[in-house]
């Protein structure tokens, strides 16, 4: 036998492996028959169940839409109700309204018997008011009368007063004369002192070194010869006559800022002041000085040049009232 199989040569298995792919594609062939199949039943239930959910959409739909025309045809009911409600309440409100009326008018029946008894009671008294106002206006003429008297003799105080005051300032121009003509025999023909007016000038450069308020040792000179004219001339002035010596200080427009003096108006101040305490510290009396800034908004020469700065500078004293 295996000299016989030898002689057929070796086995041929392709036939047999043929018949195997044979099956194995009849199988899947079969069984992608029955999944189209499968697929088919699937996608026609699918399209049933879609249908049946549009149906059951619709349905919901008109469901809510007739709760809507429920809820809207309840909310007019309400509406409707609370417009009843609020009639009625009108209505009540009108009632009441009425009766309340009806009571005031059997009230004024009463009130008006009232009413003529008071008018009459106020006729009274209005006559009295009457013949009170007329006492009164009796009066007031009288005290009227009075008044222009009065008014007369306040007019007659007043021109007498004027007089009086006119004849104080006369007496205080009058000393104010013989003080500065009394300064200006002391001081003689001075061309750093001057009388101006009614004004006695010093220029700065005679009492003061440049931006300093200290008084220098001949302004001390000149001002004693001036606090001795005072002395001399304050015990002949009346002491009804109120007046004072003010002590004027003024710069000229240039700036100044030091620590010592921010300004001119400073500047000018403390040089005005340091007169007053020197002629009182001499004995002038000190209720009759004072001592007054300012810096550079009095000048009497509008120039710009150093001559017209120099006039500038000075400090002036005036014989005046308070």
């Amino acid at each position: 036998m295996a000299a016989r199989a030898r002689s057929r040569g070796p086995f041929d298995y392709w036939p047999g492996f043929v018949d195997v792919l044979s099956t194995l594609l009849l199988v899947i062939t079969f069984m992608l028959s029955i999944f189209m199949l499968g697929q088919y039943f699937l996608g026609q239930q699918l399209t049933s169940r879609d249908a049946t959910i549009a149906s059951l959409q619709a349905r919901i739909a008109d469901l809510a839409n007739q709760l809507g025309l429920v809820q809207k045809s309840d909310s007019d009911k309400t509406a409707e109700l609370e417009k009843l409600r609020a009639t009625l309440a009108e209505a009540e409100a009108r009632a009441a309204a009425g009766a309340a009326a009806v009571a005031e008018l059997e009230q004024k029946g009463q009130a008006l018997s009232d009413a003529e008894a008071q008018l009459a009671l106020l006729n009274q008294q209005v006559e009295q008011l009457r013949l009170q106002l007329l006492a009164l206006q009796e009066a007031l003429g009288a005290s009227e009368a009075k008044n222009k008297d009065a008014q007369v003799q306040i007019d007659d105080l007043g021109r007498r007063l004027n007089e009086a005051l006119a004849e104080k300032v006369k007496e205080l121009a009058d000393y104010r004369s013989e003080f500065f003509g009394r300064l200006k025999q002391i001081l003689g023909d001075r061309t750093d002192i001057k009388i101006s007016g009614d004004r006695f000038v010093f220029q700065s450069e005679v009492l003061f070194a440049v931006n300093s308020a200290d008084l220098s040792e001949q302004a001390r000179v000149e001002l004693s010869v001036l606090a001795e004219a005072l002395k001399e001339i304050i015990p002949q002035i009346p002491e009804d006559i109120d007046w004072v010596l003010r002590v004027d200080g003024h710069s000229d427009k240039r700036p100044i800022n030091t620590p010592a003096f921010p300004s001119n108006l400073a500047l000018s101040s403390a040089r005005a002041m340091s007169v007053v305490q020197f002629l009182i510290a001499m004995g002038v009396p000190a209720n009759h000085l004072a001592a007054t800034g300012f810096g550079d908004q009095r000048p009497i020469d509008p120039g710009d040049s150093d001559e017209a700065y120099a006039k500038n500078r000075r400090i002036e004293f005036k014989l005046t009232e308070p």
